[in-house]
């Protein structure tokens, strides 16, 4: 739903354009599909939008561009099989015209991988072992993550692994799963800008 937000402050949509798209049976979904404005490749099944950004990104480099691809992938995105063949795509490739920022928040749905998958962990050591430039650091410092970019490579893939904790800055959402599907009523929604303002 971000990238909603994000395209509606780069005027690719309306602020009416929201209003119409967003209402019951309205064009925009939860998941942007291909066809939406600014929406140039449908990636709502995990593991789909690495794969895209990697022909993407090598399609322009054949053509000398100079165009950089970023993408946001969650931990959980991180457990599909074709999200490391894209990795191992954009390294064979040399694709240093990617970066991509990985949500770990140690949940994937309902569970707490940490738990449920406990071999996902490393994950810096897994894409080092991939040949991607990565580091670490706090995902809820913009400073932090944008000095974090530019400290990483510039001859392959670079990987940003942001800690997070979901829902931080709502006390009854930090750490609690079923926030990945439930939205606030009223009273928790206020209860949330409330706690977040306040922060």
């Amino acid at each position: 739903m971000i990238q909603y937000v994000i395209l509606e402050e780069r005027g690719v949509l309306s602020a009416s354009d929201l209003a119409t798209y967003c209402k019951v049976g309205g064009k925009l979904g939860v998941h942007p599909d291909f066809g939406n404005p600014g929406i140039h490749a449908s990636t709502g099944s995990l593991g789909h939008g690495l794969g895209m950004i990697v022909g993407q990104a090598y399609a322009e480099r054949l053509k000398g561009s100079g165009i950089q691809f970023f993408a946001v992938l969650s931990d959980g995105e991180m457990q599909e099989g074709s999200t490391w063949e894209a990795m191992s795509m954009a390294a064979s490739l040399r694709l240093s015209n990617i970066t991509v920022f990985v949500d770990n928040n140690d949940f994937t749905s309902l569970e707490r991988i940490s738990i449920s998958q406990s071999a996902f962990y490393p994950v810096a050591e897994k894409a080092l072992a991939f040949n991607w430039s990565v580091a670490e650091c706090d995902g809820h410092d913009s400073e932090k993550l944008k000095s974090t970019v530019a400290s990483l490579s510039k001859e392959s893939p670079r990987m940003v692994i942001a800690k997070t904790i979901k829902g931080r800055g709502v006390s009854y959402m930090e750490g609690v799963p079923i926030w990945h599907y439930r939205s606030p009523n009223t009273q928790e929604l206020y209860q949330a800008l409330t706690e977040i303002d306040s922060n």
